[in-house]
């Protein structure tokens, strides 16, 4: 059964979640101060990974290739505030070579005070950190992305502006309680297929990023979670014979009886899906592809491993444990209407993520 949210406030009158279920707009406004549980386990963050599909000899708008590094290559940011611990990320990631750097900015005890905005669709983030220096703005017409990292990569250093497109479209919406833990809840919304153009430059290189093969994904998550969760997901943004689509697809935290995350978009459209699973191959990431399946047949994946942002932090009590690999799916979908779509080398990635915060 997937239940679709209606509009209202997500807590009830005792700073609970008031419904699960899932929609594909903010129609459930959220408000920190109304949170039953304690500042220390409140966690808020604002991710963005986007991915530019080119070759090096691929023209770049004005015609030209000079100067465009090999691709495909992309850059993630974060931005969270988990209570007792706030994180600063920025990953330049060279799908070509087969490498990345990611630095990330620890900040000890913010308990809410980088002030996370209460909706995706508005406010801003302005975070500065020592020399470092992240910005997600909005603007008409989308939200420019702005990172100046000095230290980055032992000092050749990381900044540029990006300014991603937000089309009127669909999103992935979903309102997740925790079973066993009343206070425990995670909102989260997902926005796929955002048209990226700027750059990025890293030391003496310059990333183009342009509309036409460059694609970001917001990851907006709010919540009060359990200590230990172990949490898939998969997303991919591109063009499927000129029209934009993607995906969203997980599992692996909180009670999903009343919505899964499982969602298609083609053409500004959400098309729900109900369960899809993930088969990765036993005692590796990126040595063999992995598989994807679904209970009703309208999500069956092929997904061939390019290079794994693995990371593994472990501060005792608090550990995080991480495969982010990125690659490319191949196989087919099927929309509402049973149109089925045929995809082959979409961008994206798939990730396993276990932590104990």
């Amino acid at each position: 059964m997937q239940q679709r949210l209606t509009p209202g406030p997500l807590f009830d009158d005792r700073g609970r979640l008031d419904r699960p279920g899932w929609s594909t707009s903010e129609i459930r406004t959220y408000d920190r101060a109304q949170i039953a549980a304690s500042r220390l386990r409140i966690k808020e963050w604002d991710y963005y990974c986007v991915l530019s599909d080119v070759l090096s000899d691929d023209p770049l708008s004005d015609g030209t290739t000079a100067g465009r590094p090999a691709g495909p290559y992309g850059i993630a940011l974060t931005v969270a505030d988990n209570g007792y611990m706030g994180l600063l990320g920025v990953s330049r990631l060279d799908l070509a070579a087969r490498c990345e750097v990611t630095a990330d900015t620890m900040i000890p005890l913010p308990l809410g005070r980088m002030r996370m905005p209460a909706s995706a669709d508005s406010g801003d983030v302005v975070v500065r950190h020592g020399g470092l220096r992240i910005e997600y703005r909005h603007v008409p017409g989308g939200r420019r992305l702005t990172v100046d990292h000095p230290g980055f990569d032992g000092g050749r250093g990381l900044s540029g502006e990006l300014l991603l497109t937000a089309p009127e479209s669909d999103r992935m919406v979903i309102a997740t309680p925790f079973p066993h833990a009343p206070k425990a809840f995670y909102y989260n919304q997902k926005i796929n297929c955002l048209p990226a153009s700027g750059d990025i430059t890293v030391g003496d290189r310059t990333y183009r990023f342009e509309p036409s093969s460059a694609f970001g994904v917001f990851d907006w998550g709010r919540g009060v979670w359990t200590y230990d969760n172990t949490w898939y997901w998969a997303s991919a943004s591109g063009l499927h014979n000129g029209v934009p689509f993607g995906f969203n697809i997980g599992y692996g935290f909180g009670d999903t009886s009343a919505a899964s995350e499982n969602m298609l978009f083609h053409n500004g459209v959400a098309h729900k899906l109900d369960r899809v699973h993930f088969h990765r191959p036993r005692d590796t990431y990126v040595d063999a592809p992995w598989q994807f399946t679904s209970n009703d047949g309208r999500f069956e994946m092929t997904f061939a491993p390019i290079l794994d942002r693995a990371a593994d932090v472990d501060a005792l009590v608090l550990r995080s444990t991480q495969h982010q690999v990125f690659g490319r799916f191949t196989g087919f979908v099927l929309l509402d209407d049973g149109t089925r779509l045929d995809i082959e080398n979409l961008l994206g990635f798939a990730e396993e993520v276990r932590n104990r915060w």
